[in-house]
């Protein structure tokens, strides 16, 4: 049986049933309805044509979010999920709907965006499907929650009460199973009241994959615990290192130098290294980024927010110059360990580094879910260059982006990947080319 266990406390909801048609679906996952008085109703769990009964928890003006009581007759457009903790779990948000459809909704989120914010005329893209809809994440973060005595809970936080942990003491089944087989001995390897772990009532434990095991990080709490009983050749815990205290983390047990490859690049795997989630399709996506590219050789490339230069490496390797930029200081460091002799990298804010980078011939946006910092849309149409490829994980800010280039740049092509099987995210790679310069 779950176990949950509550972190802070969440208001309470209206008993009062209410019969909603589910119409579509959200760009988070929940259903979409229409309450009596005409106001939105956002439902998790519901699919398009599902006939339910729902509580209203929360109720503003033109819209509200409510819990589904009960499903008094589903759409042909659901099926059962596969984890026995989806019901309560807040990790994925699709498992009820079949994968066909996951897919079509996730190019009408992105065709959607682009429409309603950006005032683009785009018809929803095909998503290119992951190749595993289970058992594909490469990295997990686990909250640690210590509930009175001995006893702990340490899982995901739920779906319609995020103060709350739903403990996970088996698997989660879109993590990697190497993740998984880690996390069921790092359970039993913790002791009563995770003891070896550090003090505090509640951690973060992030377990990442990698070629030759699993890194565990463990972040927030107090003190450093007894860490170094957690290695686990069997398991494949291969080091441990503690975040969250003063400084930046520190490794306490095991080998530094653990890699993962990607693109062909040695990428390392530890505190603060990016790499998707999904290694599969994120090969798929450099893959299609680089058939987009002109040919490397004598080729001037800006790679911003560049992470660990995996893309802006390989363009070097095949004789482009590269400039990467990126703000955090252990992934330039990890860049240029390296780094072929094309590419160079800069610390510090795209937005203060970009424009001395420019003139180039390319440049590729990666930038976090909050989209570009505000000047650098200003930057690419001062100088433009000849082909912009756009990576972006929200197609909300993403669109916001579009519509600030659109005055310089027109979209060549839209291309979406579906990175993150069984949740409502997706993955947009979009090419543009510059209205005054020629590609």
């Amino acid at each position: 049986m779950a176990v949950e266990a509550r972190i802070a406390s969440t208001s309470g909801a209206n008993d009062s049933p209410v019969e909603v048609r589910i119409r579509s679906l959200s760009s988070d996952g929940s259903g979409v309805g229409d309450l009596p008085d005409g106001s939105v109703v956002f439902v998790h769990r519901t699919a398009p044509n599902d006939r339910v009964r729902v509580v209203v928890q929360k109720k503003k003006a033109r819209w509200a979010r409510a819990r589904l009581r009960e499903l008094l007759e589903p759409s042909s457009e659901r099926t059962t999920p596969p984890c026995p903790h989806y019901h309560a779990c807040g990790g994925c948000t699709l498992q009820h709907i079949p994968y066909e459809a996951q897919l079509r909704w996730k190019g009408r989120f992105v065709a959607d965006a682009l429409t309603r914010i950006g005032g683009l005329e785009e018809t929803a893209p095909e998503v290119q499907p992951s190749p595993e809809q289970l058992g594909y994440r490469t990295r997990v973060t686990f909250t640690l929650l210590r509930v009175g005595g001995d006893r702990v809970v340490a899982g995901f936080h739920k779906i319609d009460a995020p103060g709350r942990v739903l403990d996970i003491p088996d698997a989660c089944l879109i993590a990697d199973p190497r993740i998984n087989r880690a996390w069921r001995a790092l359970r039993r390897s913790w002791g009563p009241g995770a003891r070896k772990l550090p003090g505090g009532r509640t951690l973060r434990l992030t377990l990442m994959a990698a070629d030759v095991g699993v890194v565990l990080v463990v972040a927030g709490g107090k003190g450093k615990g007894d860490l170094g009983a957690l290695l686990d050749a069997e398991s494949g815990i291969v080091s441990v290192w503690r975040a969250g205290e003063n400084g930046p983390p520190r490794l306490v047990a095991g080998d530094e130098a653990v890699y993962d490859t990607r693109l062909g690049e040695r990428v390392w795997v530890g505190p603060g290294a990016f790499s998707q989630v999904n290694a599969a399709m994120g090969g798929a996506l450099y893959e299609r980024l680089l058939t987009a590219l002109p040919a490397p050789k004598g080729l001037r490339v800006i790679d911003a927010y560049c992470g660990t230069a995996i893309i802006g490496r390989h363009l070097a390797r095949e004789g482009a110059t590269v400039v990467g930029i990126e703000i955090d200081p252990a992934a330039v460091a990890i860049a240029l360990e390296e780094a072929p002799s094309g590419l160079e990298v800069l610390q510090g804010p795209v937005e203060e580094l970009v424009g001395a980078a420019l003139p180039a011939d390319v440049a590729i946006l990666n930038p976090p879910r909050g989209g570009l910092a505000q000047p650098v849309p200003g930057l690419l149409s001062e100088s433009p260059v000849a082909l912009l490829a756009y990576i972006s994980c929200d197609p909300a800010t993403l669109a916001r982006d579009l519509e600030r280039l659109a005055g310089s740049y027109e979209i060549k092509q839209v291309l979406a990947f579906d990175m993150f099987p069984q949740t409502a995210h997706v993955e947009t790679l979009v090419t543009l080319a510059s209205r005054e310069r020629p590609a």
